[in-house]
């Protein structure tokens, strides 16, 4: 008969284990001793001898679970006892389960966490790094719901609507519909921008720990994937990897990080982007639609701020930047019903909780993605363009479509600076 089990605290046994060299595969993988790596392979009752002396047998002899020539060896249940003493125990976290990869990878690496008394001084560029189970994976799945690319549409004439009842009383609120289909205005606005308004070209900065480590604009009339790997989407294959029609945005690699610990995270973060982010446009909104095992948090101007991190859901289409919104929070700035103009930036933080107290440079992945009509539009309004022709040859080209629409923003812009000096402005309706 077994003898009761004792207790016996897990932290310096378990590092005395992976120190001693005991048992193959079971070492350190940093020269810090706190990232270590345990052989993690399939076992059963029938087990051959061989397989049997290891980490696990040792923590159930250690922790009186079993008794050799007492009790029969048991090695998938050793291997639970030491994996639910791991999961319980606050000073060790789960980084990488192999178990789990697409072919199986058989160990997995944990982290021994800082003790509150006594740590050493830590640099900077060395401070705590994230948790990788709490930024990082969601499980595997085995049957993937379907991806499709329906979009809660608004009706376009409701943001017309809108759009003119802001320009015609600007002390009144927007119009409201009273269903998707159902708009109470149907008046044609004289300046009509939303149907001329280019929400095409986004600006995209990655950075890694706040170094930027690319930038690039964005212009297609879809929108853009997020990923990292090598797979490409094909037509049979849009439910895994979006519409082929999207531009293809991969991101860039780790080989300038200098940091071995950050390079090591963000590289486990980057394995599990295959599928990727999609960012869509349509209309004047643009959407995100997280496709990658990757958790993804993300803030902006469609965001509850200040608030908790706040997460895409998988699969599932989330509006994250509306153009209309925005007209009517600059008509307010416009009139001085607020102090600053509507904000416009939106941050994706891949792999770890978004917002939180952590500042973005500390974020081992962040994407910010910036409507270039919306930065265009909030210059004008805040005066914050400046020229200067001293000793400057100007160099300009022809207008083009773009250009023209740049110039119904100005006439926009006098049009509202007009009738805030003159009194309410009624734009003559057909």
């Amino acid at each position: 008969m077994s003898a009761p089990p004792r207790r016996v605290r897990l932290r310096p046994w378990l590092v005395a284990q992976v120190s001693s060299g005991r048992f193959p595969g079971l070492q350190w993988l940093d020269p810090e001793l706190r990232l270590f790596r345990v052989p993690w392979k399939h076992a059963t009752r029938h087990s051959p001898p061989e397989q049997e002396d290891t980490i696990f047998k040792a923590w159930a002899l250690e922790t009186g679970k079993y008794q050799e020539g007492l009790d029969e060896p048991d090695p998938a249940k050793w291997k639970a006892n030491l994996r639910c003493a791991l999961n319980k125990s606050r000073e060790f976290q789960l980084k990488y389960d192999g178990t789990k990869e697409t072919p199986v990878q058989p160990y997995k690496i944990y982290e021994v966490c800082e003790q509150s008394a006594g740590a050493d001084f830590v640099d900077e560029d060395e401070e705590e790094m994230p948790n990788m189970m709490e930024l990082s994976l969601n499980p595997r799945i085995s049957n993937t719901p379907s991806f499709g690319l329906v979009v809660p549409m608004s009706s376009d004439l409701q943001d017309r609507g809108r759009l003119c009842n802001g320009l015609q009383d600007l002390t009144s609120p927007p119009l409201e519909a009273s269903s998707m289909g159902g708009v109470q205005n149907h008046q044609t606005c004289k300046y009509d921008l939303l149907s001329s308004v280019p929400l095409t070209d986004l600006d995209l900065k990655v950075q890694y720990r706040g170094r930027t480590a690319a930038s690039l604009l964005v212009s297609n009339p879809q929108g853009c994937r997020l990923y990292s790997g090598h797979l490409e989407p094909s037509p049979d294959q849009v439910e895994l990897f979006g519409p082929i029609t999207l531009q293809q945005v991969q991101f860039p690699g780790t080989s300038d990080i200098q940091n071995q610990k950050q390079k090591f995270y963000t590289d486990a973060l980057l394995d599990v982007m295959d599928r990727g982010l999609i960012l869509e446009l349509w209309e004047q909104d643009i959407y995100a639609v997280r496709l990658c095992q990757c958790k993804v948090f993300w803030s902006g101007p469609s965001s509850s701020e200040p608030g908790p991190p706040n997460p895409l859901e998988r699969e599932k289409k989330v509006r994250v930047f509306s153009l209309n919104d925005f007209l009517q929070g600059l008509i307010l700035f416009q009139k001085g019903e607020t102090p600053t103009p509507p904000p416009f930036e939106i941050y994706f933080c891949f792999g770890e909780d978004w917002p939180d107290k952590k500042p973005k440079e500390k974020k081992l992945i962040i994407v910010q993605v910036v409507p270039v009509v919306a930065r265009i539009l909030t210059e004008m309004f805040s005066g914050e363009l400046s020229w200067s022709t001293d000793s400057i040859r100007l160099q300009i080209s022809n207008p083009d479509v773009k250009d023209r629409t740049v110039e119904q923003f100005k006439e926009l812009q006098r049009l509202l600076q007009s009738q805030h000096i003159q009194g309410p402005w009624n734009p003559t309706v057909p």
